[in-house]
């Protein structure tokens, strides 16, 4: 036998049912108005984006639209020049090979028969306590010792304590195969 449950016992099966339609279409029209009902026909639309701190006060910027890459390549290779030209100045000074000799190392990169220049990664490590301008100058030479190319770096505030890199590259030495090495390096 089929028990039947107390509320469909009390007002019918019929009228049991129609009050299970009307609870359930209640609940889901009320969950749908707390959920904040979305105008979009598409889903996972978001309907609006809040934040939790305000936004700091806009300031007139010199350029209205953002830099592009072009321009941020153009800027960093700008400054990558005025770096090494102070650096040229600061070497025409030096007697020998320089007072930072010890703090800058040099290691040769591979490079492909494709590739148009020669390169190597020039490390500065600066055992002062206070931030420093390195001036360093990279020979590339042959098998037989012969100066190919001269590469000037320079490496603006080179935190103490701190090992700084960048790339020095020929474009002389192409196809030859180099060995690069630490001409002069001068801290100031």
């Amino acid at each position: 036998m089929n028990p039947t449950s107390p509320l469909r016992h009390a007002l019918g099966g019929r009228a049991a049912r129609s009050l299970t339609l009307a609870v359930l279409a209640a609940v889901i029209i009320t969950g749908t108005a707390a959920c904040g009902g979305s105008n979009t026909t598409s889903s996972g639309t978001a309907r609006s984006t809040r934040t939790i701190s305000p936004e700091p006060a806009k300031t007139p910027s010199a350029s209205p639209t953002p830099r592009t890459q072009r321009e941020f390549a153009a800027s960093v290779s700008a400054a990558a020049e005025r770096n090494r030209q102070q650096a040229v100045k600061q070497l025409a000074g030096v007697q020998g090979r320089g007072n930072a000799v010890k703090d800058v190392s040099v290691t040769g990169q591979p490079v492909a028969k494709s590739e148009q220049f020669r390169s190597a990664l020039v490390r500065v490590t600066n055992p002062t306590d206070k931030a420093a301008f390195y001036a360093v100058k990279v020979d590339f030479v042959d098998a037989s010792g012969k100066v190919l190319d001269s590469v000037v770096l320079g490496f603006p505030d080179a935190p103490p304590g701190r090992t700084v890199s960048q790339h020095a590259n020929s474009r002389k030495a192409v196809g030859v195969k180099t060995f690069p090495r630490i001409a002069q390096a001068e801290r100031s």
